[in-house]
Parts: structure tokens; C-alpha cells; sequence
């Protein structure tokens, strides 16, 4: 590990498992102390703590439900009590696609998508700004996206609107931002093999029927988003922002073949 992320720390909602989690361990590879968010996988969240302590630095665990900018404050409280600053944000706890046509999908599924996935983000990104702000600007926001910000899928409208307000809120972010020194950049994953494509990391024959997709033909590994979110939170991206950075083994240059 080459110490990039020497002296930082970090919050990462959603560490408990999966890119949160590969993330988090990551940042504690390359010198970052770290913020373990999780909801309700206390035991996945532990288990991110000791493999960032296991590198030497040091991890606390905050729970809360980022749809809830009440409990997102009572995070962040808990965090700057422990650490006294941050300097990184990742945005990465978020809810997978129904999977039910917009004909048929319920108030209520649209709204948890668009409550945890975007208010979320927004929450977090807002108290993240302010505080930011007050200790004299300078920071980074990382926000997990996916390649639905931009590719629609049926039966995915309440995941792939959130990913799209995603996308808007890291460039207004970006621009608001930019005077206080503050980078706000996207990543947005293909296929990754984390809880959310539980399926493909059981069968392995439903897994290589899902590839072939993939000019690559593989899923993405979580750690190999966690290194991206590393470089984007180090100071070789200090002139980044407002970008989306797809790392998708070039799943979306072939969405339109064959048309």
C-alpha cells in the first residue's frame, strides 16, 4: 500500500458489507481512519472494523437510517466526538431495484428507494459540507452510484430515478463546492459481486450466463471499486469533481449492439 489516504478520515455509510465494506478496508490500507456505518448488520460492520484495525488505524461503528436526517446528525455527532473531523464522505448505503413495473409499484416501495438512496445522500452530503465549512473548506464526497444513473432497465424505475438524482445532486454539489475546496465525484459500478447479485455469487452457472453481457465477461470484485474510491479520495484527484468515473468491465459500451 502506497499510504495515500495518510492522516484522513473517512465515513462510509453502508461499510457493513459488500463496496461499503471493501471500501472501508481499503481506506484503512492506504493510512485512513474510518467511520463503519451500518442499519441493521452490526456483526458485518464489526467485522470491517477489526480489518481496518488490522492495518493499523483506528475504526469506530455508528448506526443509523440515512433516510432519517435526525439519526444521520446523531452519526455524525458520534463521529466527530471519536475523530474531531473528517475528510472524506462516501456515500454507498443505498436499496437495490424492486424489480415491479411502474404500473404496478406501491407509493410506498417508490419512496424507500428514493428516501434512502437520494435523501440519503443528501443528508449525509449536507452535514458532511457544513462541517467541512467550518474547519475551513477542503474535503471530498464520494457517492456510489451505479451504471443505472444513466441505463434504464424494466422493473428498475425506483433504483435507476434515485442513481439519476444521483448524478445531478454530485454536479450541483460540485459546483457549490468548488470555492470551499470540496471535490464531489461519482463511481458508478456494473455488475459487482456483493449481497445485491447474492444469486450470481451462489450459482456459479447463472453467474456466467450473466456475463456474457460483459465485454470483460466478469463481475467486478467490491475491493476493485474500493481502490477507485481510494484514488478519488486522495490527493491525486484534487482536481476532480463533478465526474462519474463507470467501472463496469465495459458493460455499457455494449448495450446498443447489435441494434
Amino acid at each position: 500500500m502506497t499510504g495515500r489516504l495518510s492522516g484522513m478520515t473517512a465515513l462510509i455509510t453502508g461499510s457493513d458489507s459488500g463496496i461499503g465494506q471493501a471500501t472501508a478496508i481499503e481506506f484503512g490500507r492506504e493510512g485512513a481512519d474510518v467511520v463503519v456505518h451500518y442499519l441493521t448488520d452490526h456483526d458485518g460492520a464489526e467485522h470491517t472494523r477489526e480489518q481496518v484495525e488490522r492495518s493499523g488505524r483506528r475504526a469506530i461503528v455508528v448506526q443509523g437510517d440515512i433516510s432519517d436526517e435526525h439519526q444521520v446528525g446523531s452519526m455524525f455527532d458520534d463521529a466527530l466526538s471519536e475523530f474531531g473531523a473528517l475528510d472524506v464522505l462516501v456515500n454507498d448505503a443505498g436499496v437495490d431495484a424492486s424489480g415491479i413495473p411502474v404500473i404496478d409499484l406501491d407509493t410506498e416501495t417508490w419512496d424507500r428507494a428514493i428516501r434512502v438512496n437520494v435523501y440519503g445522500a443528501f443528508f449525509c452530503s449536507r452535514r458532511f459540507a457544513q462541517h467541512r465549512r467550518d474547519q475551513g473548506g477542503d474535503g471530498k464526497i464520494i457517492n456510489i452510484t451505479s451504471i443505472h444513473q444513466e441505463v434504464a432497465r424494466a422493473g428498475g424505475a425506483d433504483y435507476d430515478a434515485s442513481k439519476g438524482a444521483l448524478l445531478n445532486l454530485a454536479k450541483s454539489l460540485a459546483l457549490e463546492l468548488a470555492p470551499m475546496g470540496i471535490n464531489v465525484n461519482n463511481i458508478g459500478p456494473g455488475m459487482v459481486l456483493t449481497p445485491f447479485n447474492q444469486k450470481a455469487i451462489d450459482d456459479p452457472k447463472y453467474l456466467e450466463e450473466q456475463v456474457q453481457s460483459i465485454p470483460w465477461k466478469r463481475a467486478a470484485q467490491p475491493e476493485e471499486i474500493g481502490r477507485l474510491a481510494v484514488f478519488l479520495a486522495s490527493h491525486d484527484a484534487d482536481y476532480v469533481t463533478g465526474s462519474t468515473y463507470f467501472m463496469d468491465g465495459g458493460l455499457m459500451q455494449n448495450q446498443g449492439q447489435g441494434a
